[in-house]
């Protein structure tokens, strides 16, 4: 059977493309244009285009769009051993400044607001303002614990880290307003396709 997540994704590049939408590994510098720049950081599933995609084709017109794949998600690595959401942050301050990028807005969906948070106490002056959703940096264990009963998930982990489509399904529906109906192997080809991609 055709893995239908493998066909969407090039689909998907092959639309950014033409909505002016380029991938870039940042090596060095370039300059962002006049445009208001919009960064746009996703949370801990999926990569940057995959959870932004609506968004970015809304704005590419009018605005200059950052679309970061963190640390150890989609195409972006690194050799160094630091897990943290403030090494994130810095990481994207540096790459940010070698795109030109002097101001803007940052827009973060569940870790990555954690990290537009953090970026935005690191570099008070590059981050204009934050837009923040679904994170919970403050949450208190008492609180955690309704969350996790009213989704009915027994831990964070595995509301985060789906280990099956219908889990995957669940949590792509709670993260999104009206998700569209979509056959239930379209969930399980998106988990075989990450777990290849985590084990080469």
């Amino acid at each position: 059977m055709v893995n239908t997540f493998k066909i969407y994704k090039p689909l998907l590049r092959a639309t950014m493309k033409l909505a002016g939408v380029r991938p870039q590994k940042i090596e060095k510098n370039a300059n962002n244009g006049k445009k208001p720049a919009v960064v746009f950081l996703h949370g801990f599933v999926g990569d940057g285009i995959l959870t932004w995609q609506f968004q970015v084709l809304a704005l590419a017109r009018d605005y200059a769009v950052y679309v970061p794949d963190l640390l150890f998600f989609g195409g972006s690595s690194t050799g160094d051993g630091r897990r943290t959401v403030g090494f994130q942050a810095e990481c994207l301050a540096r790459g940010l400044a070698k795109l030109g990028v002097q101001q803007c807005t940052v827009v973060g969906f569940s870790y990555g607001a954690m990290v537009a948070f953090r970026l935005a106490e690191l570099q008070p002056e590059l981050v204009e303002s934050v837009v923040a959703t679904s994170s919970g940096p403050v949450v208190t264990e008492s609180l955690s614990r309704e969350c996790l009963d009213r989704l009915g998930f027994p831990t964070w982990s595995e509301v985060l880290l789906p280990d099956s489509a219908s889990a995957l399904k669940k949590l792509l529906e709670i993260g999104s307003f009206h998700f569209p109906r979509l056959p239930k192997c379209v969930f399980k080809h998106a988990l075989e396709s990450v777990r290849v991609k985590t084990h080469s």
